[in-house]
């Protein structure tokens, strides 16, 4: 496979992957099959992709794990995540995906942890530049329920 074919099954795998998060009524067939194909794209933007792809892969396995109520994996890959964003210094938006994901991955164990990493996603949401990025983060930071 040639490096835009590769390209784009990443991409295309990363779609599928998000379709499935957003499906009401998954089953449990489309559960794994949504697991699957978000390792998929991970593993093909290794080969094409930059820190910026490899960042973003590892933040929508974490919300997979997150979605499947999975704590554990959803715990790894929000710290290979931000481990990336802080290494490459991928900016506020990036980086405050990455602490979303932590937040979203410790709620249902170490809600005052939870806490800490929302509250540096919310800082970081403030520097993002670009309103429809900054909007994604925002949104998804209020759907986190992390109660008092």
């Amino acid at each position: 496979m040639d490096k835009e074919q590769e390209r784009k099954l990443a991409a295309r795998l990363f779609n599928e992957t998000w379709r499935l998060i957003e499906k009401p009524g998954r089953t449990a067939e489309e559960n794994i099959l949504m697991i699957h194909s978000a390792h998929a794209s991970r593993y093909h933007w290794q080969s094409v992709g930059d820190y910026t792809h490899k960042a973003i892969g590892e933040w929508q396995i974490s919300r997979v794990y997150s979605v499947l109520s999975l704590s554990d994996p959803a715990l790894y890959h929000a710290k290979v995540c931000l481990e990336i964003c802080e290494a490459q210094s991928l900016g506020p938006f990036l980086t405050g995906c990455a602490h979303e994901a932590m937040a979203r991955a410790l709620s249902p164990n170490d809600n005052t942890l939870a806490k800490l990493h929302h509250q540096a996603a919310s800082q970081l949401a403030l520097l993002v530049q670009d309103p429809e990025d900054r909007g994604i983060l925002e949104s998804d930071l209020k759907s986190l329920a992390l109660g008092e």
